[in-house]
């Protein structure tokens, strides 16, 4: 099964527990693994609901068997560096400073640091000292929030 496949099967259970599925993590191989689930909700995410959440997707995993093997499940929040993972993400952060990298070069260059000016469901934009850049969400290998300070 996939990540995307996990993340259908889970995603559902998350919302219901009244949480974002934020991000998924599926790492397999050698003596173990590990399927890391990254929730979030307005108000912040405490040791309660990853402890909530963990049984709810424990019990899917132990009935659907998805994963093969040993592997460990981690529930936490996506922290103050998270990943930007879906359009909703980069419309929440508009205004954030994002660190960006694609899959293939633009203008010459993979990794853009800037403040996110815009999103919609084809593109961001990241201005990146006075100048903007148009990115193609397609083209994203990874992005994530630059705390404050860092």
């Amino acid at each position: 099964m996939t990540g995307d496949e996990l993340a259908k099967l889970l995603e559902p259970t998350v919302v219901r527990l009244g949480y974002e599925l934020a991000d998924l993590e599926v790492r397999l191989g050698g003596k173990g693994g590990v399927v890391r689930v990254f929730i979030d909700k307005p108000d912040g995410i405490g040791l309660d609901d990853c402890e909530k959440v963990s049984r709810a997707v424990s019990a899917i995993l132990d009935v659907e068997d998805p994963v093969p093997g040993n592997y460990d499940l981690e529930v936490s929040s996506p922290g103050l560096d998270r990943k930007l993972t879906k359009v909703e993400h980069f419309q929440r952060f508009m205004g954030e400073t994002v660190k960006v990298s694609l899959r293939f070069p633009k203008e010459g260059r993979r990794r853009f640091r800037g403040t996110l000016v815009s999103a919609d469901d084809e593109n961001i934009v990241v201005e990146v000292d006075g100048e903007s850049h148009s990115l193609a969400l397609s083209m994203i290998d990874t992005a994530r929030l630059v705390p404050d300070g860092a």
